[in-house]
Order: structure tokens, then C-alpha cells, then sequence
């Protein structure tokens, strides 16, 4: 007879699914949402020019007119972002250990997913970081920066109106602008705005959309000409007052323009994209691999980009 009791060897009382349980992930940022610099192959600092407007006089006859010059300047990109990761796997645990192709496959794949986020977290705050803190960043009179209105700094419609009006004057095109907020604030937006607001909730930028932004990046709604798109990746601002205004425990909800890479505020550039080397170590009997990436984020421009200062956990 076999019994429980007389064949314990063969009872392995722990089992293992040959299911792996991997992390959940919410999407990415596309790529156009910057513009993607291409001749930066060499150097660490690359300088961009800028032209400014011209300022017209009154003429009258039989007079020369002044002369004057257009103003012009620079922005600068640097390579300064190096980030770095390495693992191995040892001859042991090859022989010793079952589904270690999935999980060496699965190492792979997340580390792969934590550049990513790298990449998209930093973008975040060097547009932050492009403005100025605790204050208005006004361009052509209105403010492009400013902590939510409503009650607990929530956002409120009035936030938006502000905010398209500051990229109407700003020359901003009409297409393409983009709102993205936290996912608290698209609670908020769930709250306060259906039913009581005009939301289109058809986005006009559809090829984002249809490169899986929307399946993970949820499209909330269009309202005030703004596409707005959720994020958890968003700066936090611990306190910060603009105009008597002050939210503390904050998030930055960031606003664009993205028609095009003329009208786009941030640009990126890469050195070297993440890549993956691999070797053999044969005095320590095991596989190594490392994986590093070399890049630059920084703002071309800022009368396209926005900035609503919220709060990080209320949503009414």
C-alpha cells in the first residue's frame, strides 16, 4: 500500500505554478511628444539658435526709417542623463533551477521597462524645471503657470479657461494641445465635469491614440480645446506659492503644444540608446549583462508649455 504517511519523500508539499507573476505597468510616453534632436552626434553641449519678432515703427513721408536689428539668442542641450543597470546569472542556478529562460527573459523586460520610465520621468520634470517656481511665468501678459483654484487646489473649469486663454496669446496652434494630469485629477475631472460641461470626449490627436498612448495613458476628455491624458509620473512639488496661492504636497500637471517640432516646448536627445552587453565570467562561473543609456532633456521653448500646480490626493 502507498499512503501520505509511508511515501513522504515523494511528497513535495511545495509546488510551483509554471505561471510567472510579472509587475503591472501603465503605458508610456510617445515620442512625439518632444522633439527628437538628430544632429547631436558628437560634443556634450549643443547650441541652438533662436529669432525673436520684429517691432514695426509708424513711417511718414520723405523719412528714413530706423534702423533696427531682431533679436536673437540660444538654447542648450546637454548630454547629462547616464543611467545604468547589470545583472547575472550563475552556472548554479542554471542547472539547479526550473524556467530559468522566462525568468532571465523577464529580468530582460523590466529592465528594459525601468528605462523607459526613466526616460519619461525625467522628461516630466525638465519641463517643470523649465519654468520658473513661485512664479507666474507670464508670457505675453498671462500667466503660464499657476496653482489650481478650486477648492483644495482641485482643478477647476476656470484653470482651463486660463490656461487656453494663455495659449491663445501665446500663438499657440489650436491642434495638438495637450493636457497631461495625475490620475487624481482625472478623478476630479470624472467629478466635476461630466454632465455639467460641454466634454468632447473624442480626442483629436488620434495618432498618439492609436499607438497604444490611450490604452494605458487613459484620453480623460477634450474640453477647452486641451486633449486631456492621465499620468503617474508627473513631478511633485512639496510647497510652492504663486500669487498668494499656495499648494503644498502637490503635483505638476504639464500642458503643451505639440503640432509639430517648431511649436513643441521640449527636445530630446540620444547618445546612446539603451543597450545590452553581455559576457562570460569564468572565474566566478556565471553570465553578466549590462545595460546603459546616454541622454539629454531640455526646453526649446516655453510660450508652449503650461503648468497647473494641484493637489497630490484630493479630488473635491
Amino acid at each position: 500500500m502507498i499512503t501520505t504517511s509511508n511515501s513522504t519523500a515523494f511528497n513535495h508539499a511545495q509546488q510551483y505554478s509554471s505561471f510567472i507573476l510579472g509587475n503591472l505597468h501603465d503605458g508610456l510616453m510617445p515620442s512625439t511628444m518632444y522633439r527628437n534632436v538628430t544632429d547631436f552626434a558628437k560634443g556634450s553641449t549643443l547650441n541652438i539658435k533662436t529669432i525673436g519678432t520684429v517691432s514695426l515703427q509708424e513711417g511718414a513721408e520723405n523719412v528714413a526709417p530706423t534702423f533696427s536689428p531682431i533679436d536673437s539668442g540660444n538654447v542648450t542641450l546637454a548630454i547629462s542623463e547616464y543611467p545604468a543597470d547589470a545583472w547575472y546569472v550563475t552556472d548554479d542556478s542554471k542547472e539547479d533551477h526550473d524556467q530559468m529562460e522566462a525568468l532571465m527573459a523577464a529580468r530582460a523586460s523590466e529592465a528594459t521597462r525601468a528605462f523607459q520610465e526613466y526616460v519619461e520621468t525625467k522628461f516630466f520634470e525638465a519641463a517643470n524645471a523649465a519654468q520658473t517656481a513661485a512664479d507666474a511665468n507670464v508670457v505675453n501678459g498671462i500667466a503660464h503657470r499657476k496653482v489650481a483654484s478650486g477648492t483644495n487646489q482641485i482643478m477647476a473649469l476656470n484653470d482651463l479657461i486660463e490656461l487656453k486663454l494663455a495659449f491663445d496669446k501665446a500663438g499657440a496652434p489650436y491642434g495638438s494641445r495637450v493636457l497631461v494630469v495625475d490620475p487624481v485629477v482625472a478623478a476630479t475631472m470624472d467629478k466635476e465635469f461630466n454632465g455639467n460641461y460641454n466634454v468632447n470626449r473624442s480626442s483629436t490627436i488620434q495618432s498618439l491614440l492609436e499607438t497604444g498612448f490611450d490604452r494605458e495613458h487613459q484620453f480623460l476628455m477634450n474640453i477647452m480645446g486641451f486633449d486631456i491624458i492621465t499620468s503617474n509620473r508627473l513631478p511633485r512639488v512639496a510647497s510652492e506659492t504663486i500669487g498668494g496661492d499656495t499648494v503644498t504636497t502637490g503635483v505638476a500637471n504639464i500642458a503643451m503644444s505639440i503640432a509639430d517640432d517648431q511649436t513643441r516646448p521640449m527636445m530630446l536627445a540620444w547618445r546612446r540608446m539603451p543597450k545590452v552587453e553581455g559576457g562570460r565570467n569564468k572565474d566566478l562561473r556565471r553570465d553578466e549583462y549590462n545595460m546603459t543609456a546616454r541622454f539629454g532633456i531640455a526646453p526649446q521653448r516655453l510660450d508652449t508649455l503650461g503648468v497647473i500646480l494641484t493637489d497630490a490626493t484630493a479630488t473635491a
